[in-house]
C-alpha cells in the first residue's frame, strides 16, 4: 500500500518509538527483566496506551478504563482548579452507566458489527439496532443538551467519538448508509457543540482518522483509496443551537 503522509503526527519524545508495536515490545522486555512474563509482546498492538515512563511499561490499553482514570486518578495533575471538570459526578453515575451500556452495544460497537458482518442477516440485525439507537439519541437530545441532562459527562464523550467519525468513515466504509449524522438535526448540532467544547475539537484529526481506517483492512478496501469528502469538520465549526436548553 506504500507510505502515507505523517503531517500532524506527534513524535514519541519519551521512548522514541516509531510505532505502537515498539512500545509493546519495550514493555514486554521490561516486564521480563522484572521476572514477569517471557518477553513476548503478543500479536495485537492496540491503542490507546497509558504508558508509565518511569517503569517503562503499559499501565492500561482499554479506552473505557483510561477515560475513567483521567477523570479521577489524574486530578492532581490538572493545570489549575479552574480547569477542573468531573465527567463522572456521583449523582449521575447510574444514569451514565445506563447510557454507556446501550450506546456502546448498539452505536460504538454497532458500527463495527455492521462493517464486519459476514452474513446478510448479521448486517441487517446490526444496522437495524444501530439506527434504532441513533433515533433514540436524537430523541433524548431534542429535550436536553446532553445525554444525561444539563451537564457534559463521560457518556457524551463516548458517543461523540463515534458520531464524529460516522459520516466520514462508517457511512461509507462500514455500510452504515441509511442516514448520515448530518440528517439528524439534534445529533448534528450536538456534534457541533461538543466539537467546539474546549479541548475536544483539538483532539480530532480527521486526516489521521480516515487514513487509519481506509488503509487498515484490505478485505474492506483492497487498494487503500481514501474518500475525499464530506468534510464534517468544517460543518462542526459552525454555530450550534444547543444553548437553547
Amino acid at each position: 500500500m506504500g507510505s502515507f503522509d505523517c503531517k500532524g503526527c506527534v513524535p514519541d519524545t519519551v521512548e522514541q518509538a516509531a510505532s505502537i508495536r515498539e512500545l509493546y515490545e519495550k514493555a514486554a522486555s521490561a516486564l521480563k527483566e522484572k521476572g514477569l512474563g517471557d518477553g513476548n509482546p503478543g500479536k495485537k498492538f492496540s491503542v490507546p496506551v497509558l504508558w508509565d515512563k518511569e517503569e517503562g511499561v503499559i499501565v492500561n490499553n482499554e479506552s473505557e478504563e483510561i477515560l475513567r482514570m483521567f477523570n479521577s486518578e489524574f486530578k492532581d495533575f490538572e493545570e489549575s482548579a479552574g480547569d477542573s471538570i468531573d465527567l463522572c459526578p456521583s449523582n449521575l453515575m447510574s444514569k451514565i452507566e445506563a447510557v454507556n451500556s446501550w450506546v456502546y452495544e448498539n452505536i460504538n460497537n454497532g458500527v463495527y458489527r455492521c462493517g464486519f458482518a459476514k452474513t446478510q442477516l448479521a448486517y441487517e440485525e446490526a444496522i437495524e439496532s444501530l439506527y434504532k439507537n441513533l433515533d433514540k439519541a436524537e430523541e433524548i437530545l431534542s429535550k436536553q443538551r446532553y445525554l444525561c441532562g444539563s451537564r457534559l459527562t463521560e457518556a457524551d464523550i463516548r458517543l461523540f467519538m463515534t458520531l464524529v467519525r460516522f459520516d466520514e468513515v462508517y457511512q461509507v466504509y462500514f455500510k452504515c448508509n441509511k442516514k448520515a449524522i448530518a440528517d439528524y438535526p439534534n445529533l448534528r448540532n450536538y456534534c457541533r457543540d461538543l466539537y467546539q467544547t474546549n479541548g475536544i475539537g483539538d483532539s480530532i484529526n480527521m486526516d489521521h482518522i480516515k487514513t487509519h481506517y481506509y488503509t487498515s483492512h484490505p478485505t474492506l478496501n483492497h487498494y487503500a483509496v481514501i474518500p475525499a469528502g464530506p468534510g464534517v469538520i468544517e460543518d462542526y465549526k459552525q454555530p450550534h443551537d444547543r444553548d437553547r436548553f
